[in-house]
């Protein structure tokens, strides 16, 4: 058998088990209600939470981003790439985070899966939740340092863990809401561990920037985690701009020195096209569209109350979430899309999750709520759903 046959076969094996993930092609903006072929859905899979994405002022404020700046930036930030705009861009998210200095990047991946190797290397070690994201264990991979994974939320076994090592520098990594499972960190305690055992302390707040906390200031803000000082400077914190932003980046932020080393050492930082400078024209729209985006919040906070209190939940379980990440186990990969593919049928998008992105026999469907959908909206799917899981 050859590397293609082989590739063919593995290919094979995706199908047989109900692995393969398949895209689909929108044909009209980003919003709960979206075309696909022709056809009209409602969507409950995006992590558009604030409802921003599609949100008319964005747009404008693009448009004359574009116009003032042009399309792209040229060149890294650190040679030709780097615009005022920019700047002003991480001062305004430094400050509403709550943090001394802040640093942009394209992507959440690109930020986590290089500021990881930026503060751990040989010789350390990094401790981290078994459910983290992605970005975060490849960032774990990538710094050669001792990867220690915890079992997910439990703080007693990473204590155990940071004891017993005698690693020079030590890193803490979580997210601050799990994406699959919608469930928090405890934040308080894990700086608290930090702070004991001289550790790094970085959270990803992925999905808790612009949802939680007063006016949207993330997960951290609603813990009351300190602002970044001389006390604090072991706290660093990631944010995405793709989900409650509603555009495309994300940022790191913490005390100055430690955001100044990360600028310096961060490969995928350095070695990058600078992201276009239009788009920090409108992600400053987007900063007060959220700081103003209360009632937006307390939408959320109400669409998931309808929904848990809405759904039977005869066989498959709501996981508890007061996040729009609203996951309803339903167990086998087969019949979480049969699942999906019945409410693809009915106009009812929703995603189905399995495996090796949730653990084994936890295949799930990912209800993800957005400020813009309506109770109505929430109380189709209910309905539909309810009517399923009588009838799988």
């Amino acid at each position: 058998m050859n590397r293609l046959d082989r590739l063919r076969a593995a290919l094979a094996a995706l199908d047989r088990d109900h692995l393969r993930r398949i895209r689909r092609d929108i044909e009209t903006p980003c919003s709960p209600h979206v075309v696909i072929d022709g056809k009209k859905y409602l969507a409950f899979c995006s992590n558009d939470y604030l409802g921003l994405a599609g949100d008319p002022r964005l747009a404008e404020a693009l448009a004359a981003g574009a116009r003032r700046w042009g399309a792209g930036a040229g060149g890294s930030h650190l040679v030709s790439g780097h615009y005022t705009v920019q700047s002003e861009l991480e001062q305004r998210l430094a400050a509403f985070a709550g943090r001394e200095r802040a640093l942009v990047f394209p992507a959440g991946y690109m930020a986590n899966s290089g500021i990881v190797p930026a503060l751990a290397g040989r010789g350390d070690a990094i401790f981290a939740d078994r459910l983290n994201h992605a970005s975060l264990i490849d960032g774990m991979l990538l710094s050669r340092a001792d990867a220690q994974r915890y079992p997910h939320l439990d703080l007693v076994a990473l204590e155990r863990l940071l004891a017993a090592s005698a690693a020079p520098n030590k890193l803490i990594v979580s997210d601050a809401v799990f994406s699959m499972d919608g469930d928090l960190a405890p934040l308080r305690k894990l700086m608290s561990l930090a702070e004991r055992f001289d550790a790094w302390l970085l959270i990803d707040d992925a999905h808790g920037f612009g949802v939680l906390g007063p006016q949207g200031r993330g997960a951290l803000a609603e813990a009351g985690l300190p602002a970044a000082s001389s006390e604090s400077w072991r706290l660093i914190q990631v944010g995405t701009l793709s989900k409650a932003a509603g555009l495309a980046g994300a940022f790191v932020a913490g005390a100055s020195e430690v955001v100044e080393w990360l600028m310096q050492k961060t490969r995928t930082y350095i070695f990058t096209t600078g992201s276009p400078p239009a788009l920090a024209q409108t992600l400053l729209a987007s900063i007060d569209l959220i700081e103003m985006g209360d009632e937006r919040r307390e939408r959320l906070a109400a669409l998931g109350a309808r929904l848990a209190s809405g759904l039977a939940q005869k066989r498959w379980k709501l996981l508890p979430s007061r996040t729009p990440i609203q996951p309803l186990i339903v167990g086998d990969n087969a019949t979480a899309l049969a699942l999906a593919a019945a409410l693809m049928d009915e106009g009812l998008w929703v995603p189905a999750i399995r495996p090796p992105t949730v653990p084994a026999g936890s295949a799930r469907l990912r209800i993800s709520l957005s400020a813009a959908h309506t109770l109505d909206d929430a109380d189709r799917l209910i309905e539909a759903i309810n009517r399923l899981e009588d009838t799988f």
